[in-house]
């Protein structure tokens, strides 16, 4: 493995509240190579969103460290561009407006706004919607929009938080296949939260499994399966059924 682009060390999150305090995260320690695709893998409340959060620069940790492209953190970096289960578009914005609007907001000149939100509409099959409104699209691509946004910075780390949380199978299904290939073209590293197994499986080439709040690292698994995967793929089966036996769970995409 390469030098570590992402580093956590030793970090924990306490929120403060007028009933006391609540330990988030305690003592994770992590590190992730530059174009790596990590799966943070947990049940729901374990911390894994707050550490992403807090790896994007938008929540401080408690204690501990975090590192990215060797800078340590103080704010979000402009190495990191984070999706979340909510696309967050601007309702009065088109699709090509809504995908430009990070360039925008760092100052970067409108002839390269157009040419790069024309650049990530193309590289996610949404040229053809660039002129329609966020209220005109499928929840599914709705989620590329912001994907699409979040690429517009060239960052070189995509935070994804259960993008695909919210979305029917079907669609979750092809937005997989699709995050993939836009990653295969892009090589960005990508930690992606999620509490399914089955999605950690068919997407990760490293799981990172966290035990139930306060949230701490207990397994960092390889997944040495080739792509492409499916759940019947050799070694699917028994790989998933490892992570359950981690979790604690037998649910199948828990």
């Amino acid at each position: 493995m390469s030098a570590a682009f992402i580093e956590c060390l030793d970090v924990g999150k306490i929120y403060e509240g007028r009933t006391g305090s609540v330990e988030a995260l305690r003592g994770v320690s992590l590190a992730c190579a530059e174009g790596e695709f990590v799966c943070l893998l947990g049940l729901s409340g374990c911390g894994k969103s707050t550490l992403l959060q807090m790896i994007g620069g938008l929540e401080e940790p408690s204690s501990g460290q975090i590192v990215v492209a060797g800078r340590e953190l103080s704010g979000p970096s402009p190495a990191t561009a984070i999706v979340f289960q909510d696309h967050g578009l601007f309702p009065w914005m088109t699709v090509a407006q809504n995908v430009a609007f990070n360039m925008k907001a760092r100052g970067v000149g409108a002839k390269q706004r157009r040419e790069r939100a024309a650049e990530m509409l193309a590289l996610t099959g949404l040229s053809s919607f660039a002129t329609r409104y966020p209220h005109e699209l499928s929840g599914g691509m709705r989620q590329r929009v912001g994907i699409a946004r979040a690429l517009t910075t060239k960052p070189r780390a995509l935070l994804m938080d259960e993008p695909f949380g919210a979305l029917d199978a079907q669609t979750r299904a092809r937005l997989q296949h699709e995050l993939l290939e836009i990653w295969a073209a892009q090589r960005t590293t990508v930690l992606f939260v999620t509490h399914s197994i089955d999605e950690a499986v068919f997407l990760a080439d490293r799981i990172l499994v966290f035990t139930p709040r306060p949230g701490q690292l207990a397994a960092d698994v390889t997944v040495d399966l080739p792509r492409p995967r499916t759940p019947r793929s050799p070694g699917f089966a028994a790989l998933a059924a490892k992570l359950r036996g981690l979790l604690g769970t037998e649910e199948g995409s828990e």
